[in-house]
């Protein structure tokens, strides 16, 4: 059962608790948050790959 959000929906209290329009709105927040954490995740990943690991470390000193 596909259901389509009215733009700027928002849930209510008055709704009934997690009817088919709170459960789209919050699938897709939940959707949009995965991907938020993924590209994070990955820029991470990245810059990790990218640093010079060869650098002493500063306390290794003697």
């Amino acid at each position: 059962m596909a259901v389509t959000l009215p733009t700027g929906y928002k849930p209510s209290e008055t709704e009934e608790y997690m009817n088919p329009m709170q459960l789209e709105y919050f699938r897709q927040k939940l959707l949009a948050w995965r991907e938020e954490l993924v590209q994070e995740s990955e820029t991470t990943v990245n810059h990790m790959r990218e640093e010079n690991w060869q650098e002493p470390d500063i306390n290794d000193r003697a």
